[in-house]
């Protein structure tokens, strides 16, 4: 028998390292060849390892959330004949880091550790007392606790709540006395006849796979992108006339229109006015590359969290052919099939949380892109026209924009165009 050792593969476009997001076998499982076994993801697409050869698991090297590189040996398989050979050179590499790490001086600090981490770690051990506390119900909403400027002090200093201190004083002022017995458990809780209970669960999930790409790239965009955001209410009473009658007179093959394909519509015309919101922004560089095609992310929801497929040369499309691939890269995003290349290069982003678009929201770009536009909800609200109030459907579109690149001139220019367009919406069809 010999060891069949599989390496982080090289998923190409310049990938160093991958994270390891699902172990699909567990020691002892029997493989064959194609059986997936791991899958690991790059930027925001999912990669599934398949076996190579028939076998058994040996060993599992990788954890799940850990960023390893590629080539690195993350799975041995106990084969017939001698296996593949690779050298332990990755391995023997490994044990010293790991013993670098973890070696005596690092457990010498330990002093250290206990004097400086008590204060944060331990900040929550009046907690456990607070908790047993907790087991009654607070004060009836609306009932302020009372006590001295002092008391209050050492309260909050304490992380304590006062709602939930029995004070002893006349009409129930809480004194130190009371603060005491409430850190020490010796508190009885305040009672009212509600029957409800403070739920103290606390779970613990860890950040892995695509929530931790998304909570990476939305930090590095806030940190490095100076935000301008600009909102503007659009009437699309008559663009929603229009779609109603679309879908009423639609094929049997067309999709059924959203107000979405249209908003893309409009976006991609706009740019004549402004392409430079067509861009990439490269601040290493200090270089702006401006594109001649729209090509439009589209925010997603997902069960494994936000995606961002791309319809592309949307300036290209119809209000059909969007809505198309509109519907088609949803669905695949949604139901996993959706390809790499189908998540990248967009030129300029669309959000929009449909029915709960709220409204007004605060997106955030899609680095390295310049423009999002975000849009809100439709409300039927009153409108002074002609002399009197009449109902019309109003949508906010709220958009943000690198201020380092768009000013807000620029960004205004851009909306109203949109907004132009969707008011007008027989403009969207008319060739310029």
């Amino acid at each position: 028998m010999g060891v069949h050792k599989i390496r982080m593969p090289d998923v190409g476009e310049g990938i160093t390292e991958a994270e390891i997001v699902e172990w699909n076998v567990k020691v002892g499982d029997v493989v064959k060849e194609d059986d997936v076994l791991a899958a690991v993801m790059t930027d925001k697409a999912t990669v599934e390892i398949p076996s190579p050869v028939d076998g058994t698991v040996k060993e599992i090297m990788g954890e799940i959330g850990e960023m390893t590189a590629v080539g690195t040996v993350i799975i041995a398989l106990e084969v017939e004949g001698e296996g593949n050979n690779i050298p332990d050179t990755p391995k023997a590499e490994e044990a010293p880091k790991a013993e670098e790490k973890a070696p005596e001086p690092e457990k010498a600090p330990e002093p250290k550790k206990a004097e400086n981490k008590p204060e944060p770690k331990k900040a929550p051990v009046p907690k456990p007392s607070a908790v047993k506390a907790q087991t009654g119900a607070p004060r009836a909403e609306g009932e302020k606790p009372v006590a001295s400027p002092a008391v209050r002090k050492r309260a909050m200093d304490a992380g304590i709540k006062l709602q939930y201190v029995h004070g002893t004083g006349p009409a129930g002022r809480i004194s130190h006395e009371d603060l005491d017995a409430y850190i020490s458990g010796d508190s009885a809780p305040v009672a009212v006849g509600s029957g409800r209970r403070p739920n103290t669960d606390v779970s613990e999930t860890r950040v892995i796979g695509l929530r931790r790409k998304i909570a990476e790239r939305m930090q590095d965009a806030k940190r490095r992108i100076p935000h301008i955001t600009y909102v503007e209410e659009v009437d699309v009473t008559d663009l929603e006339t229009l779609r109603e009658h679309l879908n009423a007179t639609k094929k049997a093959d067309q999709p059924k229109l959203t107000i979405l394909p249209f908003i893309m519509m409009a976006m991609a015309r706009a740019l004549k006015v402004q392409p430079k919101l067509s861009s990439h922004y490269d601040d290493d560089e200090d270089m702006l590359y401006t594109y001649g095609a729209a090509h439009i992310g589209m925010a997603a929801q997902t069960p494994g969290g936000l995606m961002v497929p791309v319809v592309r040369h949307a300036e290209a499309l119809d209000v059909w052919g969007i809505a198309n691939e509109v519907q088609r890269l949803a669905n695949a995003a949604r139901d996993g099939s959706i390809k790499r290349e189908e998540l990248t290069g967009s030129t300029i982003t669309l959000s929009s949380l449909g029915r709960m678009g709220g409204i007004v929201s605060t997106p955030v770009i899609n680095s390295p892109e310049v423009a999002i536009v975000g849009v809100n909800k439709v409300a039927v609200r009153p409108v002074f026209q002609n002399g009197g109030f009449v109902p019309r459907k109003i949508m906010n579109l709220s958009s943000s924009f690198d201020h380092r690149i768009v000013d807000g001139y620029d960004a205004a220019e851009y909306i109203q165009e949109i907004r132009t367009l969707l008011e007008n919406p027989a403009t969207l069809f008319m060739e310029v």
